[in-house]
């Protein structure tokens, strides 16, 4: 029996990149999968929300029990991210951030708690290495994933008695289409990448599909006594010190 047949999971965000490569390994295994995202989605039965209105959170989670009747898995994966210094950052872009990282998984929670309660269900939230440090002009980014992370813990603590665990993954350079296009829109993509080599001790920058892995660990029963936790998925980056030179 795969490790999720007869399960019910939502991926907000499961349309591309990370939350694609996780919509697919759940299938794979053989969940029912329904995404979340403003536009829809060819590969899995979806849902459009704008996430930048929290309040679109419980109208998405009544729209998967109105489908499927149950929810077992809640991906908290759709994000944002805004390249400016803090000084030169409005309070409305720097809100509309908090809103899209922060806020709305915390919306999305609140609204599932009820139906994962009834089906002891698992919460995995998308972080980043960024909630652990910062990238140049990502005050907002870094602020809502370290928040992210702070969630994480307090909804495992107020909610593993009753069954349902609540963990974090925090990626760190990913080869989503959007990075990959970032990397071939260098000057020199071909040095660029061997510079990101360099700053990973295994040598390579990561793939969606190695997220979605441990992703569907913890959503699977096999990580039954993990709870509370900030798994990263970097290739060693966060774990190495800097050299001059």
């Amino acid at each position: 029996m795969k490790r999720f047949e007869q399960k019910v999971a939502l991926v907000t965000g499961g349309r591309s990149g990370i939350g694609r490569a996780i919509a697919l390994r759940l299938q794979a295994e053989g969940a029912r999968v329904i995404t979340a995202q403003r536009t829809g989605d060819d590969t899995f039965e979806s849902i459009q929300v704008d996430f930048t209105d929290p309040e679109s959170a419980a109208v998405a989670i009544d729209q998967v029990i109105s489908i499927a009747g149950r929810l077992d898995v809640l991906v908290n994966n759709a994000g944002m991210m805004q390249e400016v210094l803090a000084e030169d950052m409005s309070l409305k872009a720097w809100t509309k951030s908090l809103t899209v990282n922060l806020t709305t998984p915390f919306a999305l929670i609140k609204a599932a708690l009820p139906h994962l309660r009834k089906t002891a269900g698992r919460i995995v939230n998308i972080g980043s290495t960024e909630g652990l440090g910062s990238n140049p002009k990502h005050a907002a980014y870094c602020a809502s994933k370290a928040g992210l992370h702070g969630l994480t813990r307090a909804i495992a603590i107020d909610h593993s008695h009753e069954g349902i665990r609540c963990n974090a993954v925090a990626p760190g350079w990913i080869d989503t289409d959007l990075n990959v296009d970032f990397i071939e829109n260098m000057p020199d993509p071909v040095a660029f990448r061997q510079g990101l080599g360099r700053i990973h001790p295994v040598g390579r920058t990561g793939k969606p599909e190695e997220v979605a892995n441990l992703v569907a660990w913890l959503a699977s029963q096999e990580s039954g006594f993990v709870t509370g936790q900030v798994w990263t998925v970097d290739g060693g980056r966060m774990a190495q010190l800097s050299l001059p030179g």
